[in-house]
């Protein structure tokens, strides 16, 4: 039976002022900020809701994958839903007051505040120093992911062999608590948001233990980190760092590429995954892509046949089957969403072999695996027939049949420098807005091109 991810009854008063939401809270349960963060017990507690606030549905419960991908296609999904607000994505025509842009760039920064207080307060943390250095690793893993996701989504997009001075994100580093603190700051340029990430995250990797249950431990920091440096085309430490996942982590890919997802609890080639149950934990992606009998609201987001064209194989791919026609609105939905209180997995292995492949490929090397046997072992487990050579375009293709709908699409899209149809990877369509609260309270932010307030 799957661990429940536990809820705690504190209420601190910190919260970044740039989300426009308010807590419900019962006053039975709160107390004083100061008694939030001031005992080991409660920092601890703090920490447990922080991966909660980061696996809501604004952010990694769902809304940072779907933005990815609908930004992404061209035609190869549909939004047959009844408000508008996510077909911007597909249309490249972001309302500046997009509500889903909104929430996820406001419950970003909420988990980044909170991280922010952790690590402002591991003094409180006495009973152990290998608990207080896990603290501080888990809060910065937590911190870099969100920093990932805004800097991707946000900002024109990372390029080898440049500065990348391009305007980038706020880097708050401290914690908010006060309710009348000044929120001016302006955005670092991009280099400088990386930077932060791969320190937080190589720091971490040096200190989580091998496994950790469910929260963050040193393989899913990797994980990461091999994703963050894939993204910038530094291929050497993607590759180094995606194979140390593989050889050493303990995960490996499920024997059947079904098994890979609606899982309940943590499967074998989960690396991580935020928890979710009946009781507690989001999952999105099941109100977005799966039908009213699967949980969903009916199936919003409908595969197309240019979806289907992207299969070579698709008689014997069982990835190209692996959809179900809507009982809601007749229409093909992923099979990858059908468990409402399915986990949501955030690295699987597949990606990391997938990314070990690719940069062996453009690096001539061939550390763990020759590439063109890695696609086809992924390929073998999915019935698809082998491919006799390998090029950049069908190393794209592969990661869009076996990673569709995970969130990867827009950002293979601005890594690899190719045009979503007719607009080129670096178009300031493809970058969200920053929020109009972010801009009504922080005096020095600078909106993204394009956008008028």
């Amino acid at each position: 039976m799957k661990l429940l991810r536990l809820k705690y009854g504190i209420v601190f008063l910190a919260f970044l002022m740039s989300c426009d939401s308010k807590l419900d809270i019962d006053p039975s349960q709160s107390i004083t900020t100061e008694q939030a963060l001031g005992s080991e017990a409660n920092l601890l507690n703090l920490l447990i809701g922080t991966y909660a606030e980061a696996g809501e549905n604004s952010t990694f419960g769902g809304i940072t994958q779907m933005t990815a991908d609908l930004i992404g296609v061209v035609d190869e999904l549909s939004w047959n839903g009844t408000f508008s607000v996510p077909n911007e994505f597909i249309l490249k025509n972001i309302n500046v007051d997009n509500h889903l842009v909104r929430a996820n760039w406001a419950n970003s920064y909420e988990v980044i505040n909170k991280s922010n207080l952790i690590l402002d307060n591991l003094e409180v943390i006495t009973s152990s120093d290998q608990l207080r250095l896990n603290t501080e690793a888990e809060a910065k893993f937590l911190r870099a992911l969100c920093y990932f996701n805004l800097v991707r989504l946000f900002a024109l997009p990372y390029e080898a062999d440049r500065s990348n001075s391009q305007l980038g994100l706020p880097l708050r580093l401290i914690g908010i608590t006060d309710f009348n603190a000044d929120l001016s700051l302006a955005r670092s340029n991009v280099e400088d948001v990386y930077d932060l990430i791969i320190n937080d995250l190589t720091q971490s990797s040096a200190t989580l233990p091998e496994t950790n249950t469910f929260f963050a431990d040193k393989y899913a920091v990797k994980a990461l980190l091999a994703r963050v440096f894939f993204q910038q085309g530094n291929y050497t430490e993607a590759r180094t760092l995606a194979d140390d996942v593989i050889q050493n982590s303990g995960h490996s890919l499920v024997s059947s590429f079904y098994l890979a997802f609606n899982n309940d609890e943590d499967g074998l080639e989960d690396i991580f995954a935020f928890q979710v149950t009946d009781q507690d934990g989001s999952n999105d992606l099941i109100r977005y892509y799966a039908s009213q009998e699967n949980g969903g609201v009916g199936g919003d987001i409908a595969l197309e046949d240019s979806y289907f064209a992207l299969f070579d194989d698709p008689d014997n791919d069982v990835r190209a089957d692996f959809v179900y026609i809507s009982p809601d609105n007749g229409l093909y939905l992923t099979s990858k969403y059908t468990n409402q209180y399915g986990n949501v997995s955030i690295f699987r292995m597949a990606e990391m072999h997938l990314i070990r492949a690719e940069s062996n490929f453009r690096s001539g090397t061939t550390v763990g695996l020759d590439p063109l046997t890695e696609i086809n072992m992924l390929r073998n487990r999915s019935n698809a027939s082998p491919l006799g050579a390998l090029t950049l375009d069908l190393i794209f293709n592969e990661r869009q049949l076996e990673l569709g709908f995970e969130g990867h699409l827009i950002h293979d899209y601005k890594r690899t420098q190719r045009s979503i149809g007719e607009i080129l990877y670096n178009d300031n369509r493809l970058v969200l807005p920053i929020p109009l609260a972010e801009m009504n309270t922080n005096p020095l932010i600078e909106q993204n091109p394009g956008y008028t307030n």
